[in-house]
């Protein structure tokens, strides 16, 4: 003769089965989120005053790997001087580029470039000094690897003091602030 389970069996059974069940979607969605953040995307913070006005102190970001590097996009690299450390600055020069930086205006294979991301502000107080904002140089970008500078030239460690970045120490393209809540934005 067969028991007949009670409700009360019925409803333990049903709420130990439900709890298995969202344990395992649980333990199914760290997987995804673990291996998402570990080979597509990077939650990286800013560090310094480099990346100003752009970004500021703390802001945190979201970072795509393994994708198309452009002129201008914002970069994560592996620092070339800090083993273990990462910077975040932007492309300024493709392989094969010729960049010239002379008495504060960027040229590019000859042709003069706008730079709207720089600060006016310390840009203005560097030539009330007499000063250039971006020292001059001129440089051709080796295959294989990319000029990259602060958009803070003056307290900027960029390519100007290490030199062209290879394309495997790209780590990522930033993509997205999302702190502070008031400046979130899409790059």
């Amino acid at each position: 003769m067969a028991k007949k389970k009670t409700a009360a069996s019925e409803e333990s059974e049903s709420w130990g089965k439900s709890l298995l069940e969202i344990l395992g979607l649980t333990a199914i969605m760290l997987v995804i989120w673990y291996l998402v953040f570990s080979f597509v995307l990077s939650n990286d913070a800013v560090s310094g005053p480099s990346m100003e006005p752009t970004f500021e102190n703390n802001d945190r970001l979201i970072s795509v790997r393994h994708t198309q590097i452009s002129r201008n996009d914002v970069v994560v690299i592996k620092a070339p001087d800090e083993p273990g450390a990462l910077y975040i600055k932007r492309v300024i020069g493709m392989p094969g580029d010729k960049v010239v930086s002379k008495n504060d205006k960027l040229y590019i294979n000859g042709k003069r470039v706008a730079e709207p991301y720089l600060n006016n502000k310390y840009l203005k107080a560097a030539h009330q000094a007499g000063q250039n904002y971006t020292n001059n140089f001129s440089v051709t970008v080796p295959k294989g690897y990319y000029w990259v500078m602060g958009d803070h030239r003056d307290v900027s460690k960029d390519s100007r003091k290490f030199g062209p970045v290879k394309k495997s120490a790209i780590v990522s393209e930033v993509k997205l602030r999302y702190w502070p809540f008031n400046r979130i934005s899409l790059f």
